[in-house]
């Protein structure tokens, strides 16, 4: 048995005779007297799944203090929301009782029902650790039917004989061939129009991520964020969004026709991080576009940065609904947020309307495997024209095994999210102790990573997203990935100027942990020679100033364009997305006027070596003049 169960009593007796009875009958049990010692147990035993507890308990044992109904509940779902709640009570008048929805079940001590207890905890477990489409689709790839539909290869058959592919069909191996099917197959269910399998472990994930609803994304978050703008936004209607967000989320407004209101993110010119928008400044940002009378309908935040950065995210969704503001929260890089509480709230916790995860980045499911998390309360309204966009962006050829990673990515989470987690932030913080052993690289702590603009904002540091200062190594924060890459086999996620990042992730061990140490320690003992260029010595030349938007990033990226050199592009309207990595942040959206600042500052990135998306040698596409007077006379210029 891998799962154990918690027994709060307020009598030592009752505590002893129920423990006795239920562990004669096969459950593991863990026994306490009072409220503090069940939340120590909960936060350290995380294969704790069951809690059964007494209406009203001790405080602390020994002690006439004492806590009552559903504030204990309460408490026991914050420290860990995958656990299931019974009430193993000597009340029996349910008038007295009330389960605020967070309680799964009820049992009176005075009837010992102690076989029903076992029958209905072994159930709920049974339904927590269930994965509905894999498991159908391991049953039906070992039923090994002659297959009359496509793929073509015919679960396997086209490769594993051939001179030329079988190397293909032996490294993948059998399984994947047998369980990539096609949407003929009934009994997996369709993802388009899910009614069995896939509508049930949707259902599942649901529950398990606090959503109201939730469906699956086979292209990415990319496609999440667009499918949720484009159900959300009509043409001509505005949204708020971070200028550091997601290419994907600036496709999005390209798509809907939305008029984008930019946020400018708070910047550390320092390391080139850029961290979370000032909540003051999104509040300031939403009661301006009302006041200029803006059809604002929505907000789309990331949450947490891509270097860890965690908004106080309750507050601003606050702000946002008292606006009638629906809220999206890109959750790509922080989707286990409901699995432990030190990374407490989620999006769907906070009260947001709608969130997207990257279920592959980081959790166990495939590349591409992603989640939309639905708590909008008027999403009922919208679910027809949400499914229409869902239909428009996803494949009707689906790939069966992406589908059953998010059903298994879950089920981990549920049954071992916490453990996993838990063991996750120990190695966060052995492998942050032992970088800062060394003499020449760093770990950079919350106040190096975040300015002035948000020290107030309650923003807090995602530990499983570790930046690392190089500047003091001798060589550039690219000479390191190169070294870590082919001297010691170690791929790091991304490089500013003079930092290099990395991700911890359930898959951490401390084997790999201990490699990048040595590795580290390794390069710290080399001759490194050079007088690396900071990030403050380049951006303090950059200030984050964005030009107007004349028109709707859609009517510029679909309108007639020129082709011009960079320098010659003052004025002129952008067509394209125009990007320096790093760091990442687009200097130009479409609809964008050109200004001398922005000539400068993107001549200065090239000048520097730093790759430009969206300028191709030098040349940048820009709108027509013609273009242009032909939106002027039609009304489209949205800064008159």
């Amino acid at each position: 048995m891998h799962y154990s169960v918690l027994l709060v009593d307020n009598n030592p007796e009752s505590l002893q005779n129920s423990t006795r009875e239920l562990k004669q009958r096969g459950l593991n049990i863990t026994g306490c007297l009072s409220f503090e010692k069940a939340c120590e147990l909960l936060k350290e035993e995380g294969t704790i799944h069951i809690v059964l507890s007494e209406w009203e308990i001790p405080y602390r044992e020994n002690e006439p203090e004492t806590i009552r109904g559903l504030k204990i509940f309460k408490n026991f779902m914050a420290l860990r929301h995958e656990v299931s709640l019974f009430l193993f009570t000597n009340i029996s008048d349910s008038r007295s009782l009330t389960s605020g929805g967070i309680i799964n079940g009820y049992f009176f001590k005075g009837e010992h029902v102690y076989d029903d207890m076992v029958r209905k905890i072994d159930a709920e477990i049974e339904a927590k650790k269930r994965a509905p489409i894999y498991e159908t689709l391991v049953r039906y790839a070992q039923k090994a039917k002659d297959s009359w539909h496509t793929p073509g290869h015919a679960s396997g058959n086209s490769v594993k004989n051939s001179p030329y592919l079988r190397d293909f069909y032996e490294f993948f191996g059998e399984n994947l061939f047998a369980s990539d099917v096609s949407v003929s197959v009934p009994e997996l269910d369709s993802l388009l129009h899910p009614g069995g399998v896939i509508k049930e472990a949707q259902e599942l994930a649901a529950r398990a991520f606090n959503a109201r609803y939730t469906f699956f994304s086979t292209n990415g978050t990319s496609t999440a964020n667009k499918i949720l703008i484009q159900t959300l936004l009509k043409p001509g209607e505005a949204i708020l969004l971070d200028r550091n967000c997601h290419k994907s989320v600036h496709y999005g407004v390209i798509i809907s026709g939305a008029e984008p209101i930019y946020l400018m993110p708070s910047v550390n010119n320092k390391y080139g991080i850029f961290g979370p928008i000032p909540e003051k400044r999104i509040v300031e940002a939403m009661d301006e576009a009302l006041a200029r009378n803006k059809p604002l309908k929505a907000l789309i935040l990331t949450n947490c940065t891509y270097d860890g950065l965690i908004y106080d995210i309750e507050k601003i969704v606050e702000e946002a609904h008292k606006r009638g503001i629906k809220v999206i929260v890109d959750e790509a890089w922080y989707g286990y947020a409901n699995f432990h509480r030190h990374f407490y709230p989620s999006a769907m916790a906070a009260g947001a309307d709608y969130a997207t995860q990257s279920t592959h980045k980081t959790m166990s499911a495939f590349s591409q495997a992603s989640m939309i998390h639905v708590n909008d309360p008027d999403f009922e309204d919208i679910e027809d024209f949400f499914m229409e966009n869902f239909n428009m962006h996803t494949s009707t050829s689906p790939q069966y095994p992406m589908i059953a990673s998010l059903d298994v990515a879950r089920k981990q989470m549920v049954m071992e999210g916490y453990s996993l987690m838990k063991n996750v932030l120990g190695l966060s913080d052995l492998l942050r102790d032992s970088i800062n052993s060394l003499k020449k690289f760093r770990v950079l702590d919350l106040e190096d990573l975040i300015n002035d603009e948000v020290k107030n904002d309650n923003i807090r540091l995602d530990p499983t997203k570790i930046t690392i200062d190089v500047s003091r190594s001798g060589y550039s924060s690219k000479e390191i990935e190169r070294i870590l890459l082919t001297k010691h086999n170690i791929q790091i996620e991304k490089t500013t100027f003079n930092t290099i990042s990395i991700l911890l992730t359930i898959g951490a061990t401390y084997s790999r942990i201990n490699r990048l140490y040595l590795a580290l320690e390794n390069i710290e003992k080399r001759t490194g020679n050079r007088q690396v260029t900071s990030s403050e010595q380049i951006l303090k030349k950059f200030q984050l100033s964005v030009s107007p938007i004349r028109y709707r990033p859609r009517f510029a990226f679909y309108s007639e364009t020129d082709e011009l050199p960079l320098e010659d592009s003052e004025s002129r309207i952008s067509a394209r997305m125009i990007t320096p990595y790093p760091p990442g942040i687009p200097l130009l959206v479409p609809g964008q006027i050109i200004t001398r600042e922005i000539i400068k500052t993107l001549s200065m990135y090239r000048n520097y070596g730093i790759e430009i998306h969206g300028l191709h040698n030098g040349l940048i596409k820009v709108m027509t003049c013609e273009e242009e007077k032909r939106l002027d006379q039609t009304g489209f210029n949205i800064t008159d």
